[in-house]
């Protein structure tokens, strides 16, 4: 049996050499331990933000010295104890040169505006927040899609508004009060809950919720992320709103291995619609649950812009504030390693600088570039990227998507 003082020297070389697994900071249910794959993601000293480096980072006043954490974070993560606290600034919550008084009035303001807007949604939807409500899509035993309620009652209500009978009043009142126990959902709720089956939104949410104990302080890091990545889920009756970045991924892939792209096209792949899932949700279900929370905020801090705050703050008073020191210049070193590439080649300017989750997937699909020529069809190039499950090391993959990135610029530039 090894006694106290072994065991403390034996934990502390694992942190020195080869770092303590994460993965105890988030609870599996024991049935589903065996398929739940393990995180390749290790604390490491010296390299992971921790929490003491972290706190360090803050003058007195409570101004965050954002460079200092971004170097950091690119070489090994942030520690789960604080990583919640983290996203917030890497997400463009607060303002690194803010104080800890204002953000604590920017959180406060921020508490009440969202308990506010869940009480406009529960008047709208009186199961909002009981946890009865269910947003997947209903199937049957047999695994049939049954037209979505929401969308029935979206017909019925046009149907309504083209022939507005007495009779349809009252037929299109009753069907909605099975849906909704009220009376006829308006287009304002039915745009609001078409919103809630998005594909892939509860996958970038989770987290969130997970790492943030306050729900209101979740729902704002959220919506900070969606809007960088609310052009995948804009859809239309012609087009998927992510068509456009898997546009760009065939591009980049064009350029950097023209002998895939060409056998792709052959294959009729040259939409790249098999890559539709990891553009769609940042590769969280190619990764395990804790390596991919490493990946986004590697990536987060290779493309962090330290005016990511004022271009997102709504509050009148916050912007003003803001944008006295939007004026002065910014060192580089306020910059992520990918967002400095894209200033030092001049895309930072470029009507939509593509972000580094497209030159991420490049990079799988390079990696895997001599299985991926010889797939007979495109059943096959989907099983070859379905097998990355769980495979896939998630600083690997960032460096070699800066690469990538590197080559694209240059490849671009001299074209």
């Amino acid at each position: 049996m090894m006694c106290g003082g072994a065991l403390i020297w034996v934990l502390g070389k694992m942190w020195k050499v080869g770092g303590t697994p994460a993965d105890s900071y988030y609870q599996v249910r024991p049935d589903y331990t065996d398929v739940v794959p393990q995180s390749k993601f290790r604390i490491k000293a010296g390299k992971t933000l921790s929490a003491r480096k972290w706190r360090a980072a803050f003058s007195p006043e409570g101004c965050l010295d954002i460079s200092r954490i971004l170097h950091r974070i690119q070489r090994g993560g942030v520690h789960p104890s604080i990583r919640g606290e983290v996203w917030e600034f890497l997400l463009g919550c607060y303002d690194p040169n803010s104080t800890f008084e204002e953000r604590e009035q920017i959180r406060q303001r921020r508490r009440v505006r969202y308990a506010s807007m869940k009480e406009e949604c529960h008047q709208m939807f009186h199961l909002v927040g009981s946890g009865k409500f269910v947003t997947a899509p209903i199937i049957t035993e047999a695994g049939e899609s049954i037209r979505d309620p929401i969308v029935l009652q979206q017909i019925n209500l046009e149907k309504e508004s083209a022939s507005p009978t007495k009779g349809n009043d009252a037929s299109s009142s009753q069907k909605a009060k099975l849906f909704n126990g009220h009376a006829p959902m308006d287009k304002k709720e039915i745009q609001w809950k078409l919103i809630l089956h998005q594909i892939g939104m509860s996958d970038l949410c989770s987290p969130m919720i997970i790492l943030l104990e306050d729900e209101a302080d979740a729902f704002w890091c959220f919506e900070r992320l969606m809007r960088r990545l609310r052009g995948n889920f804009r859809c239309t009756e012609n087009s998927v709103g992510v068509e456009v970045q898997l546009g760009n991924l065939a591009s980049i892939t064009q350029v950097i291995d023209p002998k895939l792209h060409q056998h792709l096209e052959t294959l009729g792949g040259g939409d790249y619609l098999f890559a539709f899932r990891m553009l769609m949700v940042l590769f969280r279900r190619e990764f395990s649950f804790g390596d991919s929370l490493y990946l986004w905020e590697m990536m987060w801090a290779l493309e962090y812009d330290p005016d990511l705050f004022s271009t997102y703050e709504d509050d009148e008073s916050a912007r003003q504030r803001s944008e006295g020191s939007k004026g002065k210049a910014k060192s580089r070193r306020q910059f992520g390693k990918f967002e400095r590439n894209n200033l030092r080649n001049g895309d930072k300017n470029a009507a939509t600088p593509l972000p580094i989750s497209i030159f991420l997937v490049a990079s799988v699909l390079k990696d895997k570039s001599a299985k991926l020529t010889e797939a007979r069809g495109l059943d096959e190039v989907v099983k070859i990227l379905n097998d990355i499950t769980g495979h896939l090391d998630a600083k690997k993959a960032c460096i070699s998507a800066m690469k990538l990135h590197k080559k694209y610029l240059k490849k671009a530039k001299d074209a």
